[in-house]
Formats: C-alpha cells, structure tokens, sequence
C-alpha cells in the first residue's frame, strides 16, 4: 500500500488532465463576481494579432486623423442625442458620455462633452463581457446584441449611472464596441433619487446589474424590461433612457458603418489602436517634462452623511522619468456600514478628469490619457473598498481624491519651466443639490435630483478670478438646467435659485467662482420630500492655493412650522430671499429655524416648508493683500462679500457710502498686517513643537493616517486603529441609538429611570 501511494505521490496531470479540471471549474463557477484582475488594471489591453494586421494594412497619418475626426463626430452627435431626448435631469443637462471602444474593450475616442469620468470606467464591463460571455453558449456576443450594466463593482460611478453596450461587427467581425452612460438617477434604491446615504449593505443600494444582455436584434428585450422597470419607482424613466441609449448607439454605428464602407474595417481598427498608444505615449513624454519631485496634500470630509467625523483622504503625488504615482496610502479606512466608500476605479475616473478637463484638455478624450499613471491605494480603505462595503455615496470621496489630485499636480504645474496650461486652484467637489422624491402633483411615483449639482465654484487661476457655479468637476462640459422646466413634473418649486451667496466666497489674490443660493418648498404634494448628498458644512473640503482661501462652510439650513405660500400671499415682504437674512432675522413668526450638516437623508416636507442650501465655491489663489482694491470694491457692488468683511479680510480702506478707495490708507494697512503676521510668526521648529501632536485628539472622530506615518490607521479613537495592510471591520452606530443613548444617559443623570436600568 505504501509503495502504491508513494508511486503516484508529484506525478503532475496531464495537459488533457488539466483542461478537464479547467473546464470543470468553470462550467461549476456558482457566481460570476466582480473580476479583481480586470477592475483593479486601468491601462490598455496589449496589441491583438487583428490589431497588429491591421496597422500593417492601414497606418497612414491623414487616414486615421480623417477617421478619428469622423468617429468623435459620431460620439458628439451620439451625445447630443442622449441629452436632447433623456427623461432623466442627468440625461437633460449633460451627465452623459458615449464612446467607442477597441474590439478588446479599450475606450479609444469618447464625446467631447458629458461626464469624462467614465472614460476610466466602462471599459471594464466590456471587458467582463469578452472573458464571460463571448464564448459561453447561454449568452454569447451577436451582432445586434446590446448589454445593460450600472454597478459600479463591474465598473461604474455608482449604481444611479447606467450603460448601454453594444458590440459593431463588419462581415462577422468584431471590430469595436460603442456605449453610452448616462446618470438616471432613480434605481429601486432604498431612498429615492438612486443615491442612498442611509445605504448600509450594497443590498441597500438597488438594482446592481452585472454586464447582461438586454437588447437583440436591436430590439429590447421586454421581459427583461419589465423586470427592471418594476425594480425601480420610475418605470417610464428607465423605459424611455434604455431607448435613448440604445438609438444613440446606433448613431454612432451608422457612423462607423460608413467610415467601414469607405475606409474598410482595417483603417478602423488601426485608427482606434494608434489613437490610444500615440495618446498614451504622449502623456508620458509630457510627464517627462515636468520636474522629479514628491508633493504631499490632504482633504478632509467631514461626514459620513450620517454623523459628522474627520475623515482623510491623503495623498502623495511622485514624479520620476516618464511615471507619475498617485500614493493615496494613509487614507481612511473604508466605512463597513456607510456608503461614502469608493472602489478604486471610482478614484481613477476622477483623477482622470483632472487630466482631461483641467491639464491636458486637448488631449482625444479617451482611457489612454489615464493609462500610464500609476495609483496606490490601501486595501479596504475608503478610497478602495470592498465589494461588501456599500458605495452609493462613492462621490464623496471620489470628488474629494479628485482634489486631492487637483492640489497637487498645480504644484507641479507651478514649477515647471515652461507652462502650457494655467496653475489652477481647486474648484468646488460637492454636490450641493436637492434629491427629491414622492408622488407628485400628477399622482406619479417619482425620485431623482435637481440639475443644480452641476453648478460647482470654479477655482481662481494664476492671473484670474475663479468662474462663477458654472460646471461641476465631473462634467465640465454640461448645464446646470432651468427649474422651471421641471415644475410641470414634480410638486415643488426653487423659491430662490441662482442667487450668489454673500460672503461664502474664498479670498485670495484671485478669489474662487462663487456658489449659489436654493430655496426649496413643496407645494402641491402630500407625499414629497427630500434629501442632501454633500459635505463641507463644518470643514471645507478643499484647500486654497499658495496663500489663498479655501471656499467657507455651507450648512442645510430649513424652516418648519410656516407655510411660506401662504406668506407670500398674504404678507410678500417678510420674505426674504437670502439664507443669511431669513437665518438670522427669523420674519416668520412660530415657525423653527434649524441647521443641518449637509449629509440629510429622505426627509418627507410639509407644504411650504424651506428647505435651503448653497453650492460652494472654488478656491483662492494667491496672497489676500496682493488682491487688487478695485477687484475687492467689485466684489462688494456684485454682492459677494459684505463691506465689513471685504475690509477685514483683504485690509482695504474705502468710505463705507460711496465705496472710493483710500489707496494710500489701504497701502498703510496692508503694510502693517505684514508687520503683524512677521510679528505673529514662529520659527518652524517652534512651531512644530506646538502644533504636532503623537495621536488625534481624544474627542475628536477621526479616521486615517496621523502624521506621516501612513501604516496605521486610525479608526475613530486614538485606542482603535487597524493595520493599513490588514483589513478591519469599520462599523459606525446607527444615529437613531446614539441619540437614543445621549437621552437614555440624560434621563438617568436625572434619576428618571428609577431601578429600570439593568
């Protein structure tokens, strides 16, 4: 017996052996899950052999030029088309993209225009659809398929954000892919609108469609349909988009049809692969140009959307040769049971957009702008969860790593001999809007955003103020949409709107482009409420550049008990139409005026309560008391700052009544507050002694690194850390029990529970 069992003991299988056990293994794979290999690579697939024909056959210059023209011609119609037809306010004011894809998944050419995020993202579910579905006779990949896809573990934002894909065959060849992503907003999530901040399992965030087929024949599939349709609040919506989406595809087909019916699939081919490696390579050689050297930055959120807390987000950004890494190790750990975590490519996409909107905008808008740059990240932190860890909320940390990246690459930017492109201070990262949702007046179901999220702060430059809410950072080339065209379809309107806030501003010698004002009070329904998905009411959560301002803090401010309808019938002039009169006149009389960190979650409203928030603005840029007096005087006039606090802030002296600057009194002020700041000075030894500090404070909720320390991390007590290597469970108590132990403990203290405490 031993001798028989020793023979056989290292004998290797045979190659027919193991492609038995190969095949075994996956005909019995139980669930096809978020693949880490194609999720955690964000870089171009190698030449294929088709692809290496092909530029053999078909690389002159001015045909791929002429081609690629005619294919981002396509994407742009394609994109029009989407934001010209879309039901969803995302479709409607430009959260949208449409690209074409290599035949092995790459995004080659992408619309000018939409949310440039994705450009990093939806190459990954084409890719889980080559590996799984191309030769799996269940499903398979035909001509006339087309596949739905919007979780993000498969690669996307977050769930409210969904693709149609479809494959373009010449004579029975794959040739390329084209899809089109738009943000829907509802999705069956369990708060309206498709972004749950009360999310606390990915159960929680509704519908999560892996890659699956859903159009054939380049027909929908109606039973399919049906089950998405009765998944979500909206039926119609998600009817109409999937419709849209798919006809954009087909422009975009007819589009490269024609270029295949003149250029033959060759030309094609090679124009997508050529376009890829040359823009690719193009980045790194202007990577080459920038000097070696490390920045080191960090941004601050400061909510879960649930509780306030400090959360980092930290970054490290190196530059040596021709590589650029993003280190974002020391960030915080990920959230187990909130959802303002992000997958990693989450983080890629916007650390994209830095590039392709605010460096190198005349680079083609494609995957390759990214692809060189290299990103580190620690496992199960916030800015690279778990696919358990819910990530509805994903924005808030993206927009925040996005920041990071923004804060830092100006360094650079700043000190690179030769300059192509304007140092540039952060714009705004929030979405400070409305999600709304209920039965509107029209007794129709309904849940979805304000358009107004596309109004962020642009940050000041080297030699300019910042622009005015113009663009979000997601999509710099959107609108932000009139309310007015949405009051026939939901129950409330924007008493204010587009109203600039006072003295929210940040100052600088350029100071940023201002936020706005929203007023909001339901109307005509009984069923309606909303919700915040923002942060920045307690910290900024951006940073001023090289001496300028971060922007101001923007709480939730609401007024309850008042029926403001009725108080602009009956008595107009007690309302007022700025947040900071009626906060602090207070003119309706019984009513409550509260303040709110901007993380609320679904919040049914009564008819005419006000419910206010403003969009941020960008950051400063430059020295305050290097600021122009005559751009501080205009500053004033426009009403973006009070006098009293334009004086304080940039030390300029006018006369209060006809605003005429005193230049020689403004010369002596500003004089002595250098004096002053030389006077309140330390040597940085001194400084540092007093300023840094072993641990967090104790009472302070803080999670992330501390110091430069980056392989601990602290996970909201100086006495609970975790390994930044060894992943942790992060839990945080539900608001409802910590308020519930806060009255508890109080009533106790007051000897109200008597003998019941057990």
């Amino acid at each position: 017996m031993n001798d028989m069992s020793n023979s056989g003991r290292g004998k290797l299988p045979s190659a027919e052996d193991m492609a038995l056990i190969k095949k075994f293994l996956n005909d019995t794979t139980l669930f096809l899950g978020p693949d880490p290999e194609i999720m955690q690579n964000h870089d171009l697939m190698p030449r294929s052999a088709d692809e290496e024909a092909a530029i053999a056959n078909a690389s002159d210059a001015h045909t791929i030029a002429k081609i690629r023209d005619r294919i981002q011609s396509g994407c742009d119609e394609g994109y029009e088309m989407v934001e010209q037809m879309g039901a969803a306010p995302g479709a409607k004011w430009g959260d949208v993209i449409t690209g074409v894809y290599s035949a092995s998944g790459d995004l080659a050419i992408a619309s000018a225009g939409g949310v440039l995020i994705f450009s990093a993202l939806v190459h990954h579910p084409i890719k889980f659809i080559i590996k799984n579905w191309m030769n799996d006779p269940t499903v398979g990949v035909r001509e006339g398929d087309g596949f739905i896809h919007n979780d993000s573990r498969y690669g996307n934002v977050h769930n409210t954000d969904q693709s149609m894909i479809l494959p373009i065959f010449h004579k029975g060849r794959l040739v390329c892919w084209v899809a089109s992503t738009v943000h829907e907003g509802e999705n069956g999530a369990i708060e309206p609108g498709g972004m749950p901040s009360m999310a606390e399992s990915p159960s929680d965030e509704g519908l999560k469609m892996s890659p699956f087929k859903v159009v054939e024949n380049y027909q929908i599939k109606r039973d399919i349909l049906t089950f998405l349709q009765n998944s979500v609040r909206e039926p119609k919506l998600q009817y109409e988009d999937m419709k849209v989406k798919l006809f954009a595809c087909l422009r975009i087909k007819q589009r490269i049809e024609e270029t295949l019916n003149t250029d033959g699939p060759d030309a094609l081919v090679s124009t997508l692969r050529l376009t890829m490696e040359n823009v690719r390579a193009e980045v790194k050689r202007r990577i080459s140009e920038w000097p070696d050297m490390t920045v080191r930055t960090y941004i601050i959120q400061d909510s879960t959307l649930r509780e306030n807390c400090v959360v980092k987000i930290n970054c490290k950004l190196t530059k040596t040769g021709d590589r650029l890494i993003f280190d974002f190790r020391g960030s915080a750990p990920e959230f187990t049971n909130r959802a303002t975590n992000t997958i990693v490519a989450g983080l890629k996409g916007m650390l994209a957009q830095v590039f392709l909107c605010y460096v190198w905008p005349d680079l083609p808008r494609g995957q390759a702008a990214f692809a060189p740059i290299e990103v580190i990240t620690d496992p199960h932190s916030i800015v690279n969860c778990s696919y358990d860890a819910p990530n509805s909320q994903s924005l808030m940390s993206i927009f925040t790593g996005f920041t990071a990246g923004q804060h830092a690459v100006a360094k650079f930017l700043y000190s690179c001999p030769e300059k192509f492109t304007k140092v540039h201070a952060p714009t705004f990262n929030m979405i400070n809007t409305f999600i709304w949702g209920g039965v509107s007046q029209h007794g129709e179901t309904l849940g979805n955003l304000c358009a107004d999220l596309n109004g962020m702060g642009a940050g000041a430059t080297v030699d300019r103020d910042g622009e005015h809410a113009l663009a979000p950072i997601f999509a710099t080339m959107a609108d932000i949409g009139e309310q007015e065209l949405n009051e026939e379809e939901v129950p409330f309107l924007q008493l204010v709107s587009k109203k600039m806030t006072r003295d929210a501003v940040a100052p600088g010698k350029y100071r940023g482009g201002q936020g706005y004002t929203m007023m909001v009070a339901t109307k005509d329904s009984e069923q309606w409420g909303f919700m915040t998905t923002a942060q920045g009411a307690k910290i900024p959560p951006l940073q001023g550049l090289f001496g300028g301002y971060a922007c101001g803090t923007y709480p939730l401010s609401k007024v309850q008990g008042v029926d403001v309808y009725d108080v602009l019938m009956n008595t107009p002039e007690k309302f007022k139409h700025s947040i900071e009169e009626i906060m602090n006149e207070q003119p309706f009389e019984g009513a409550s005026y509260t303040t709110h960190h901007m993380g609320m979650g679904f919040e049914i409203s009564k008819r005419g309560e006000l419910f206010m928030i403003s969009q941020g603005a960008g950051a400063g840029y430059g020295d305050l008391l290097e600021r122009d007096p005559k751009g501080v005087i205009k500053d004033i006039e426009e009403g973006l700052m009070s006098p009293a606090v334009a004086a304080r802030l940039y030390k300029v002296v006018f006369d209060p009544e006809t605003l005429a600057i005193d230049e020689a009194a403004t010369e002596a002020a500003r004089a002595a507050e250098r004096k002053a700041r030389i006077a309140r000075s330390k040597p940085y030894s001194e400084f540092v002694k007093a300023w840094s500090k072993p641990t967090p404070p104790a009472h302070l909720p803080y999670f992330g690194a501390w110091g430069d320390d980056v392989s601990v991390l602290y996970m909201g007590s100086p006495q609970k850390t975790r390994e930044a290597a060894t992943p942790r469970p992060n839990y945080m108590t539900h608001p409802k029990d910590v308020r519930i132990a806060e009255l508890e403990a109080r009533l106790a203290a007051l000897g109200a529970m008597g003998g019941e405490k057990q």
